[in-house]
This record gives structure tokens, C-alpha cells and sequence, in this order.
């Protein structure tokens, strides 16, 4: 998989997940008809959202993309449906080309940070099994904590 199809995935779910979200909102705050879609639109909203943080600082490391464009897209996960104005924006720019910038034939990482994102390019579904784990460890903490405001 490229990092262009990844990152694409990834923006287009959080942004689709936001939807889920906002209409159980709606359902639970305007109508008050039900909370069921906050529930279960709010927990697939987080899961995909620390999905999506994980790939940005992937993506943005092995493409080398700068700390202001890293920043714009940990912030456009925030904003409801950024991630697909980021994505476009990202993909004009050319940030998102080619092949993995630290995959099997490209640039020697360096630094603590770039050796792990190589790593988890060159290994990926021990990688993508790793990061399942800690999303789901990290979800999980959230889920005990509550909800804002609880």
C-alpha cells in the first residue's frame, strides 16, 4: 500500500466517521430521541481517530513532511471533515507521491523516531498488529475515563 492510498483511507473514515457522530448528536441532543448513535458513533469516531493520528506522524515522517504540516494534519482530525480538504491539499502540494520514504529502498533513517517508522514500513502487519494493540490500550483508557464532562 502507498501512502497516498493509506493516508486517502484513513482521512475519508475519520471524515465519515465525524458524520456517524454528528447524527447521533443530533438524535441525542435536537430530537431526543435516542443517545445509541453517540454511543456507537462516538466510540467508532475515537478508535478511527487515533487510527488517523497514528497515520499522519507515519506518513508525515517517512515523506518528510515539515512540523507545520504534520501540525495541520493532527489539527484537521479535530475540525469535522478537515481531513479531506488536508488530504487534497496535501496531495496537490505532491506530499503524499511516490513510495514510502523510509520503505526497503529509500532513504537510511535517522534518529529514534524515523528507525521506528521504517521499521513499522518494512514490517507491516506486525506493525499494523502493534498499532491495533496500542490504539485499542489507548481507546480502551479513554473509555474508562468517560466521556467529557461525566
Amino acid at each position: 500500500m502507498t501512502p497516498k492510498k493509506l493516508f486517502n483511507f484513513f482521512a475519508v473514515a475519520e471524515a465519515v466517521t465525524w458524520a456517524l457522530l454528528l447524527t447521533g448528536m443530533f438524535l441525542k441532543y435536537v430530537t431526543k430521541t435516542t443517545e445509541i448513535g453517540v454511543r456507537i458513533g462516538g466510540g467508532i469516531h475515537g478508535f478511527v481517530f487515533l487510527c488517523f493520528v497514528l497515520v499522519v506522524i507515519l506518513v508525515g515522517i517517512s515523506q518528510k513532511w515539515g512540523i507545520g504540516r504534520l501540525l495541520m494534519g493532527l489539527v484537521s482530525a479535530v475540525v469535522p471533515f478537515a481531513t479531506i480538504p488536508f488530504e487534497i491539499a496535501t496531495n496537490r502540494a505532491g506530499a503524499l507521491d511516490g513510495g514510502w520514504g523510509l520503505g526497503r529502498d529509500g532513504r537510511a533513517p535517522r534518529g529514534p523516531l524515523e528507525k521506528l517508522c521504517a521499521w513499522a514500513i518494512r514490517s507491516p502487519g506486525l506493525a499494523a498488529g502493534i498499532g491495533v494493540v496500542v490504539v485499542i490500550v489507548v481507546f480502551s483508557g479513554l473509555l474508562i475515563v468517560g466521556p467529557p464532562g461525566s
